[in-house]
């Protein structure tokens, strides 16, 4: 149930309407702090979700959004669990997303 909740929501954050994407990665940030390491199964799915475009995004609030959300995820998550996906991520991302990645596996 909790794989198929996420799964749903994972799509949200790609959305192509920018309304819907920056809503979605608001109560994601919203979400971190209830859920903590419960979302350790998700993790590797939602990372990808968070960062591809929207850590790059020229959309304000979007950036906005998903750097909160990354704060989040390393303040309420055990960090050994954001290791590996973090720096799969850092190796593929270019321009202000691999740097914002790459300082916070630093």
């Amino acid at each position: 149930m909790f794989l198929q909740i996420f799964d749903a929501f994972k799509s949200r954050l790609h959305d192509s309407n920018s309304k819907v994407n920056q809503v979605a990665l608001e109560t994601m940030h919203k979400m971190i702090p209830l859920l903590k390491d419960s979302l350790s199964p998700v993790i590797n799915m939602l990372i990808p979700a968070i960062v591809d475009n929207n850590l790059n995004s020229k959309n304000p609030g979007i950036y906005t959004a998903a750097t909160n959300v990354i704060q989040a995820l390393c303040e309420h998550l055990d960090t050994s669990l954001l290791l590996q996906p973090f720096c799969t991520k850092a190796q593929f991302l270019n321009g202000k997303a691999k740097q914002d990645l790459t300082e916070k596996l630093a």
